[in-house]
């Protein structure tokens, strides 16, 4: 008997997966995979689980999560994915294609997730789809690269491995500096003081402090679920857990008479679902002028002073050649440098990236490391970086590790590199 195959296809964020992923699925004839041919194949990936969410709010009606009290929506990006792995495997599946099948999940879920896949991997043919090499599992036996429509085959794990590694792109050019600087009286930015929070008779955070004070770049860190999201909404404001708490932001106790905008000036902040669903027709350079008015998108005339700000940060990001090409037409790679440009093309004390390289390929998470680590050192603007990857390069000076207990999560501070 032939041992099982299992595939990775490695791609970036220019390559057309939907239809290569239609096409193996709906069996087209690829001469990559002519062993699955008439076979019945499943599909492990995030529009997956938000097409069975969306199944669940339009019909009542679970289908993956039918022994658990909880709806989809509700649970963590975790048990999401260890309940659809769950659902598929039951369908007895011929073959599975995983589409970045880690993004988004704590250290111990993808722990989890890759054994899991390796157990399966023995009886099930695993196509796995990824854009990062480190997520490529270790009983993968062939290897290919889809080049926008093109899939690329190797002769050899050895020359797959020698091609595709890359080395991290630098930055240049000097941070631009503000046009008017945001001053901010002491050092401390953000103060957590034995900060308690529950949703619906359950604790989520269990007496936290965190002291933020001006230029320092912090990582934050912990499992679905564990109160990260929930930390940064009452930062920026947007969550009304933060009154009543022992919570001071820029030196103003929370709740005592500052306004949500009076914080969002002072606070730059990007993550991909910002722009998920944005569909505004707003040039590149544009986008990156909307950051001095708070806007995503720009929507006043801009100051000659502001263009040429912006064009500075533009220049900076080597991106000048497509400074008047329309947001929506760039690469995942080239709007996330763009849309940190804006964040911080006001210096504002305090950046918040959330999430900034989920969905990246190597290349391009490497790219905006690279900036991040250049806006930390030429920059007294604190940086808050959040991600469930230890992506390499990052150099924060702390992190701030979060583990859930079941009285919430407990929060601990320590220097970058220390166990």
């Amino acid at each position: 008997m032939n041992p099982t195959k299992n595939y990775a296809i490695l791609i970036d964020n220019k390559s057309q997966v939907k239809s290569l992923v239609s096409d193996v699925l709906n069996g087209f004839p690829i001469s990559a995979f002519e062993n699955l041919e008439g076979k019945k194949g499943l599909l492990f990936s995030r529009s997956e689980i938000e097409r069975f969410m969306d199944e669940e709010e339009r019909h009542d009606t679970k289908i993956i999560t039918k022994a658990s009290s909880q709806s989809l929506k509700s649970m963590s990006s975790g048990e999401q994915k260890k309940a659809l792995l769950r659902y598929l495997l039951e369908q007895k599946p011929e073959f599975l294609v995983l589409v970045n099948p880690y993004d988004n999940l704590d250290v111990a879920t993808q722990a989890y997730l890759k054994e899991k896949l390796i157990s399966t991997s023995s009886s099930i043919p695993l196509i796995q789809i990824v854009s990062r090499l480190d997520d490529i599992l270790p009983i993968t036996t062939d290897f290919f690269k889809l080049a926008q429509s093109e899939l690329c085959s190797y002769s050899s794990a050895s020359v797959f491995w020698e091609e595709n590694t890359k080395k991290i792109n630098q930055f240049t050019e000097i941070i631009p500096p503000p046009i008017v600087p945001i001053t901010v009286d002491g050092t401390e930015l953000v103060n957590f003081n034995n900060v308690s929070v529950s949703f619906d008779g359950r604790q989520v955070l269990d007496e936290i402090t965190w002291t933020i004070k001006k230029g320092e770049f912090w990582q934050l860190i912990g499992p679905n679920g564990s109160g990260k999201t929930t930390m940064l909404s009452m930062i920026t404001g947007d969550s009304h857990k933060g009154y009543g708490q022992n919570l001071t932001l820029f030196g103003q106790k929370k709740g005592s008479g500052e306004s949500v905008w009076d914080l969002k000036e002072k606070i730059g902040y990007f993550t991909p679902a910002m722009t998920d669903k944005f569909n505004g027709y707003h040039t590149l350079e544009n986008m990156v002028i909307s950051g001095i008015y708070d806007s995503v998108g720009l929507y006043n005339k801009a100051s000659d002073q502001a263009r040429l700000l912006a064009h500075s940060w533009v220049k900076l990001l080597h991106l000048e050649e497509k400074r008047n090409k329309q947001f929506l037409n760039l690469t995942a790679g080239e709007k996330r440098l763009v849309m940190t440009a804006r964040a911080m093309i006001k210096h504002p004390p305090l950046l918040i990236l959330d999430e900034p390289t989920a969905g990246l390929d190597d290349e391009n998470a490497a790219l905006f490391v690279s900036l991040v680590n250049k806006i930390a050192q030429e920059s007294d603007t604190a940086i808050v970086f959040v991600s469930h990857r230890k992506e390499i390069g990052l150099e924060p000076h702390f992190n701030y590790i979060l583990e859930m207990n079941q009285t919430g999560s407990t929060g601990k501070a320590q220097l970058h590199g220390d166990n």
